[in-house]
């Protein structure tokens, strides 16, 4: 039988899937019915009944169930008396739908009559002017005429703060309960709610802090009309003045899809500037959702302490330079040094600025000691083989497919994972989550194992042992269980994180579960399609920093070192021997994380950052940077796809990209002329990286249709989303697509499991660091340090919630407030909001109050 149903709509036939609401099948042919309530990620309500359509069945014989036929052979259709909403009823075979008759117009202009009866007729001064639904509808089907008196119409209160991110305006709503039912059914943080009824119905905030939900922006994204707006657009900029740029989170490890609204004003000196950050439709990434991280932490890109022009040090003092005088003294103290000359940079810069940072210091400086300045999680050559292969989408997973996460917390480390393995599971997938402590994910799983800190390891080895026999236990065992559904599943993807590990720790896990992904059955889930490991990196390209050789022992695609460098650990020991004397520090501040206490024993520090840091107010020279909002690059997500970002903003003051300030002090020492653009350095890129072979910008900017239609110019149910004209990527395949892959070497690792209460750090996504710092808008959000423990440890410890203690962490003390966490394990702790430690400590609280 064909999956397909033929109706008729208008005269027209269309053939779609089963299970089609008729508004979406009218879309398929250019008809737009209107809708006001009605968003194809919402389940149907009905509530608008905008949507109103004439439908018609065709006619059976009672007897022999065959169709009833005309005069000329056509089939008898019987309309309903009433008019029914299109986007509640599923079309059905031979469905005739009429959409442009007298009782659709008339009820339609009844619809707008109603909703404008109770609305301010403010579209001058209202934020969604431009691109309104209701503007848009109303034009299109309301009546010339109202019966309506203007002086009847109800006041409500206007620029309501459901919080400090999202504002209301009571008299625009017009109760389609989108963004309610957003919060409930999509994110599940049922947050806001109706209260009271009629024409009093309004829309409040039920937690305190209001409106207490990492996806809030979405709903401004989703309302019909202006009711919902955010703090830093309200009143900002007419729509038609803005200008669309396509981008790539600079925090997401799932590489979410943005669009910047941009302008240029005269308050800025006519520069351009952002105005609003929006979701850009990838149903492969990140549906069109962004959390309210990737949504407003843009700020920093226009900060005013941003650094403009370069500095050196003289008669002790940081002091503004020319560009070529920088560079000059910076190729000069480099040269010839080799191995004395380490550098280490951040995870956030670009693919084509990694690639020029190794190069730079591998053939230009002659060192082979490089590394990430702050790596929290080993695997990334795992990932290369074993990582989730191309072509996947995790919105494809659900019934019969499995989800296994270990050690991470998705919702706080990147809410995009979170959402989709949340639906994965809500559509029947199996999911199985390995944790140290409860976790938000925890309330949509099948099998969940929870273990005290510090043995994550075998945890998780105990996990691929039980996968591997095949007997059954004579008691219930929970990892067998799990195992089990791991093993016999269709698709199997497996996250893994870093909480409450060390690197060794994240290494042995990753190949743990590689080897879980390589157990034979029908056939091992590695290689195949919506199969496959993701590591959940802590930031943006932390996967193209691998890719791009940024590791001590392989180069750029894997390829290994004769003689490998030193980590980061060596290099910060290097620095405090005198063995390292220079080092260049890229994007990252080891002295402000806490890695290394002052400059040591370096005779030359090279700082190239977009703020003065701590470890840039310690260095000899500083380099000013641009953002990634002012240049274009790309970044590679940790599901391997490779993403191309666009130039919004100019560039502040003098600022200059990373690769090619990098490019020209290379120049300086032999290596080759500067690369005239971003695109050339990637070309590079793809000859040295086997995986991104044929890759190129032309290739990462293709797009194709995607479902929903989201974005036109009718702005149908798409909200200010943006449809995807600037490219969806490209996923590069994993090693085991192509050929088979052995299973992994995964010795047992030295844990940490101290006596007492074991303490581990838990994430935050609003955790205080250099960038999230410059967006004052979330200034509020930001994470307070906090201490979980439970009630007995708390009592052991003589402490209440509400206490504020000093934590010893890594020989400092850490001021958190304790909060009684009554889901933890006894025995264990957590401390939230603070940077980054690795493994298990003690918990040792030094003083209360």
């Amino acid at each position: 039988m064909s999956d397909l149903i033929t109706l008729t709509i208008d005269g027209t036939a269309v053939s779609v899937p089963k299970g089609t609401l008729v508004v979406d099948a009218a879309k398929k042919i250019g008809n737009d019915i209107p809708v006001f309530c009605y968003h194809p990620k919402l389940e149907p309500v009905g509530m608008c009944r905008m949507c109103l359509v004439e439908i018609g069945l065709p006619v059976r014989d009672r007897a022999t169930g065959e169709l009833v036929l005309n005069a000329d052979g056509t089939p008898q259709v019987n309309f309903g008396r009433t008019l029914q909403t299109g986007c509640t009823i599923v079309v059905s075979e031979g469905m005739v739908v009429r959409t442009n008759t007298q009782p659709v117009d008339e009820a339609r202009e009844s619809v707008i009559e109603f909703l404008l009866s109770s609305h301010p007729l403010d579209c001058p001064i209202c934020d969604k002017g431009g691109e309104c639904p209701l503007q848009n509808l109303t034009m299109a089907h309301g009546a010339g005429t109202t019966q309506m008196d203007y002086s009847l119409k109800l006041k409500m209160d206007k620029h309501v703060p459901l919080g400090e991110l999202i504002y209301l305006d009571r008299e625009r709503c017009i109760q389609c309960a989108r963004c309610i039912r957003f919060q409930e059914e999509i994110v599940d943080d049922p947050v806001i709610r109706f209260h009271n009824r009629g024409r009093s119905l309004e829309i409040v905030t039920l937690s305190d802090p209001g409106f207490d939900s990492y996806w809030s922006g979405n709903t401004t994204d989703i309302c019909p009309v202006g009711a919902l707006t955010t703090s830093d657009f309200r009143f900002g900029a007419r729509p038609w003045e803005l200008i669309p740029v396509a981008s790539i989170s600079v925090h997401s490890p799932a590489g979410a899809n943005l669009t910047f609204s941009t302008r240029r004003e005269a308050k800025s000196g006519g520069r351009s500037v952002i105005k609003r950050v929006l979701p850009r439709q990838n149903e492969n990434v990140n549906e069109i959702w962004i959390h309210d991280r990737d949504r407003f932490v843009h700020q920093f890109a226009d900060a005013p302490d941003r650094l403009q022009k370069p500095l050196i040090r003289k008669n002790g003092q940081l002091v503004e330079a020319g560009w070529e005088e920088a560079i000059e003294l910076v190729a000069h103290k480099l040269n010839g040094l080799g191995e004395k000359a380490a550098g280490l940079s951040g995870d956030r810069l670009s693919n084509e600025d990694l690639f020029l940072f190794q190069k730079f210091l591998r053939q230009g400086v002659k060192t082979p000691h490089l590394d990430l300045g702050n790596r929290t999680i080993m695997g990334g050559d795992v990932t290369a083989k074993v990582g989730i292969s191309s072509g996947s989408n995790l919105g494809e997973l659900g019934q019969g497919d499995a989800i296994v996460v270990v050690a991470s917390d998705l919702h706080e480390e990147e809410p995009i994972w979170w959402l989709r393995v949340k639906q994965a599971a809500q559509r029947g997938a199996t999911l199985v989550i390995l944790s140290a402590r409860p976790t938000r994910l925890d309330k949509f799983a099948s099998h969940t194992i929870y273990y005290r800190p510090g043995e994550a390891v075998a945890t998780t080895r105990q996990l691929l042992n039980a996968a591997k026999i095949a007997v059954e236990t004579a008691e219930p065992d929970p990892i067998k269980t799990a195992a089990d559904a791991l093993i016999n599943a269709q698709n199997l993807v497996a996250f893994y994180g870093a909480e409450g590990l060390t690197l060794a720790e994240t290494d042995t896990i990753a190949r743990l579960l590689g080897n879980l992904l390589l157990v034979k059955g029908e056939q091992p889930h590695a290689g195949r399609k919506n199969n496959g490991l993701i590591a959940v990196w802590p930031h943006n390209n932390t996967q193209g920093a691998w890719d791009m050789g940024i590791h001590p022992a392989f180069g750029p695609g894997y390829k290994a070192l004769d003689i490998p460098g030193k980590d980061a650990a060596a290099i910060y020991a290097g620095v405090q021997s005198g063995e390292i004397s220079a080092l260049y520090v890229a994007g990252t501040d080891p002295i402000g994380d806490g890695l290394l206490a002052d400059r040591g024993k370096l005779d030359f520090l090279v700082v190239q950052e977009l703020f003065l840091t701590e470890t840039a107010k310690l260095a000899d020279v500083v380099l000013p940077a641009q953002s990634w909002a002012e240049r274009d690059g790309t970044f590679t997500s940790g599901e391997r796809r490779v993403q191309r970002y666009y130039p919004a903003i100019p560039p502040v003051g003098e600022s200059r990209e990373d690769w090619r300030i990098l490019a020209q002090i290379g120049e300086k020492l032999g290596l080759g002329k500067t690369p005239f653009a971003a695109s050339l350095v990637f070309k590079e890129v793809a000859t040295a990286v086997p995986a991104y072979k044929g890759m190129d910008y032309r290739s990462l900017a293709r797009v194709e249709e995607q479902w929903p239609i989201i974005g036109r110019s009718d702005l149908y149910y798409g909200g200010t989303a943006y449809d995807n004209k600037h490219g969806l990527g490209q996923q590069w395949a994993a090693a085991a697509e192509a050929a088979a892959v052995e299973s992994f070497d995964t010795a047992d690792t030295p844990t940490n499991q101290p006596d007492g209460i074991r303490l581990i750090r838990a994430a935050a996504l609003f955790t205080p660091g250099t960038l999230i710092n410059h967006a004052e808008v979330l200034a509020e959000r930001l994470a307070k340090p906090t201490l979980w423990v439970n009630e007995a440890d708390a009592s052991h410890l003589q402490v209440a919630d509400g206490y504020v203690v000093n934590v010893a962490v890594n020989g400092r003390a850490v001021p958190a407030i304790v909060q009684m966490n009554g889901k933890l394990l006894k025995g264990t702790a957590v401390l939230r909001g603070v940077p980054y430690f690795p493994g298990v400590v003690q918990l040792e609280v030094i003083g209360n109050r």
